[in-house]
């Protein structure tokens, strides 16, 4: 009955309105009368001023500017992922896809498309949406400095540091000397060129430089802490001397410019004195909440408008505004976290690639047109490697430091990426650089980030070093058994934690346990690693404490989590690498009918070849692929872990099908002395009365521990044997023929460990 109701009250509502509004357009035709109306009788008339509406709509500015941020969103993010494909960071691909809209080649080759896309009268729009955009980003970089790094080191890391800005920006100066009369901007002063020339070769791009360190995973090592010590000190006195240098070109001499100091001086002091109590003061209040309230989100946004804009205002930029604002928040990670999360999305999705594409509008690799001004480029290029890279790690061997550790510093501090675009545009916004020298400066930005990783890889391949991964203390564990067990949740990580724990619990002064988690993201950020961390090993290490069982961690941010498990593993000379795989993956299939779970009929080669290192089944799974691709690139005995909520190994079933099998006896006399576990053994064909070895093997563990070892010749395994078993151990080969032959006993087996030697 109210439905009704309803759809009689909307007939008349609507058609009642509906022909009023007719009557009043009939009415009002009258009205027209004395008027000279123009009427369109001609339909190619008509269409002509549809299209002339059409491209009026085209080329409005909003409709132009909308256009312009979906091509660069579309190109930036493409060739982003294509460089991190190739193991390069993804601002050099967006860098490289600025330049490709820019006249270097879509202007070259497409001139008309180039100017429809990008017309001078829209660049301002361009340029100041950029600038917002950097705005945030310098925001979130502030954030990401934690000053508490600063504390340990501090001496080392001041020395490097300072060093590596000083050398460079000497070598800078002495470059402008030469180049001043045939590159510098007519009008400009010796000053203000040579000034800006230093700070560009003494530049590091502190994000870059820590995404490189996480994905290396050597951000808990001693070189990891000293580089990143020295990176963020580095980005903080690059910063300050970066704003006397706009006020010393913006006031036109040094004495004039010391008017601007002052100003920034007391800026500065009432961010530090005044503004962050008044910050920290909110983020007492409000840290422990999992989200923020608008006006509390209003007023940090508020303070960073208003810091940017006085900095603006003073001549040292805003975004030294920005970067003060983000570097004085409330030390709280999860405070952090949030303000990052709400914020960096918009800036490095949406509004960064804007700059970068307005950088490559204004570098024109035409100009760099004959032998002369390549040679110059290589020139820059030299001076740029030598006074950072050279200058790094030179004080960095003088402080103390190997010299595969003082390249690596070297290294590392010579990655200039974002930061160096972002001096190089505002000398060029200031007129102290010219189109010629912008680009020769841009392609030096773009060589020197590109330079590291490979640089990297080389000074590790020339030391031949296999401790970059392993924790500092560690050190001693060159003669110990190593097992590593690599986790993806928590669950699978404790029973991985327990079946290491029953392999070396007698022994732990003669072993070390190793558990490491990858986190799939190339976005953490360096303030709250420590808190990511703590969060992922939290109930291992509980469990550990348990367990009584000693262990080392290893968290690491990777793109590429399967060949980092391998590498990390090879490089550590691990003894074991334990792996786990969960039990959904396999429903619906036939490991699924044989684990006891949903059935379907497959063929089983199709899935075991998965584990050998063939195509098979789960070709399209990313996990699978996962496993298959840790198999075949370890180098080192392998365990794979089906856990079926796995809480102890007393009870241990060993199946033998092989007489490559007798590796197992290894792992079981382990399991035996150090978890005092039962041990059943399945002689299927008979192999300990014809393989000696073996045999030997088999007799020596029944005379030690005749308790503990039971040897079986049925091949028909009951129901209530199996449900009583903890643990299922296999080899690779066997646990092929095992699924090949879909015995009926599968269904009822308890965790299985498949072990490749």
């Amino acid at each position: 009955m109210k439905n009704f109701k309803n759809s009689i009250f909307y007939i008349i509502v609507t058609g009642g309105f509906s022909a009023l509004i007719y009557w009043i357009l009939a009415q009002g035709k009258f009205l027209e009368a004395g008027r000279s109306i123009v009427v369109v009788n001609s339909n190619k008339t008509q269409w002509s001023e549809f299209l002339t509406s059409l491209l009026h709509n085209v080329q409005h500015p909003l409709a132009i500017l909308l256009a312009q941020i979906i091509t660069i969103i579309i190109v930036a993010r493409f060739f982003g992922w294509m460089f991190r494909k190739i193991g390069q960071p993804t601002v050099i691909g967006e860098i490289i896809a600025g330049i490709v809209l820019g006249p270097s080649l879509l202007g070259m080759y497409f001139p008309e498309f180039s100017n429809a896309l990008f017309p001078v009268a829209s660049l301002g729009n361009l340029q100041f949406l950029s600038q917002i955009g950097l705005i945030l980003f310098m925001f979130v970089i502030g954030m990401e400095l934690d000053l508490k790094v600063l504390k340990n080191k501090a001496n080392e890391a001041l020395v490097i540091s300072h060093a590596s800005i000083i050398i460079p920006f000497a070598l800078g100066i002495g470059l402008a000397y030469f180049v001043y009369h045939r590159f510098a901007p007519v009008g400009i002063e010796f000053l203000s060129f040579s000034l800006f020339m230093g700070i560009a070769m003494s530049i590091t791009a502190f994000p870059v430089l820590a995404r490189i360190v996480q994905e290396r995973g050597i951000h808990k090592t001693r070189i990891g802490t000293i580089v990143i010590t020295c990176a963020a000190t580095d980005d903080i006195t690059a910063w300050c001397i970066l704003a006397a240098v706009i006020a010393i070109v913006k006031a036109g001499s040094f004495v004039s410019s010391l008017y601007i100091i002052g100003l920034a001086l007391v800026y500065v002091f009432m961010m530090i004195f005044v503004v962050k109590p008044f910050l920290k003061r909110i983020g007492d209040l409000y840290g422990t909440k999992n989200k923020l309230n608008k006006p509390v989100v209003a007023i940090f946004f508020l303070t960073l408008i208003l810091s940017s804009y006085v900095t603006e205002i003073i001549g040292i930029h805003a975004l030294f505004g920005a970067f003060m604002t983000g570097a004085i928040m409330p030390d709280i990670a999860k405070f952090r976290a949030i303000f990052i999360n709400k914020v960096e999305d918009v800036s490095v999705i949406l509004l960064l690639p804007l700059f970068f594409v307005f950088t490559g509008l204004r570098t024109q690799i035409g100009l760099i047109n004959d032998p002369y001004l390549w040679k110059i480029t290589g020139f820059i290029i030299l001076v740029a490697v030598a006074g950072k890279f050279l200058g790094s790690a030179i004080a960095a061997k003088f402080v103390g430091q190997s010299w595969k550790d003082s390249l690596t510093i070297g290294a590392l501090m010579n990655t200039r990426g974002l930061m160096e675009l972002v001096v190089l545009n505002i000398g060029f916004d200031l007129g102290v650089l010219t189109s010629e020298i912008f680009t020769m400066m841009v392609i030096m930005a773009l060589v020197t980030t590109f330079m590291t990783g490979p640089a990297l890889d080389l000074i590790n391949y020339v030391f031949k070093s296999k401790d970059v991964y392993i924790p500092e203390d560690d050190d001693d564990t060159e003669n110990k058994y190593k097992i590593l067990i690599s986790f993806g949740n928590n669950e699978k990580g404790k029973s991985l934690l327990r079946l290491a724990h029953s392999l070396v619990n007698k022994q732990q002064e003669t072993s070390t346990v190793t558990a490491m988690h990858l986190s799939l993201s190339d976005e953490m950020h360096s303030f709250n690693l420590e808190e990511q961390e703590r969060k992922r090993f939290s109930p291992i290490l509980e469990e550990s404490k348990l367990l009584q069982q000693e262990i080392t961690t290893i968290f690491k941010a990777t793109v590429d989590i399967e060949t980092d498990i391998a590498d990390i593993a090879n490089q550590g000379d691990y003894d074991l690498l334990l792996v786990g795989l969960g039990k959904s993956i396999f429903e619906g299939t036939l490991l699924g009918k044989v684990l006891g779970f949903t059935t379907r009929i497959i063929n089983p080669d199709r899935l075991i070849d998965k584990f050998t290192g063939k195509e098979g089944l789960f070709e399209n799974s990313p996990f699978d692929e996962r496993t298959r691709q840790i198999i075949s690139k370890s180098k080192m005995p392998l365990g794979i872990l089906i856990d079926k909520e796995l809480q102890e190994v007393k009870n241990v079933f060993i199946p033998l099908f092989f007489s490559e099998d007798t590796f197992l006896m290894d792992y079981c006399q382990k399991l035996i002395y150090n978890n005092d576990s039962n041990i059943s053994v399945l002689d299927s064909n008979n192999m300990i009365k014809t393989n000696f070895v073996l045999e030997s093997a088999v007799h020596s563990l029944e005379e030690k521990y005749p308790n503990n070892l039971t040897l079986l010749q049925d091949r028909i395994m009951k129901k209530e044997f199996l449900a009583k078993q903890d643990l299922m151990i296999i080899s690779l080969e066997s646990w092929k023929k095992l699924v090949d032959s879909q015995s009926i006993w599968l269904s009822n087996v308890p965790s299985v460990l498949i072990l490749k030697p």
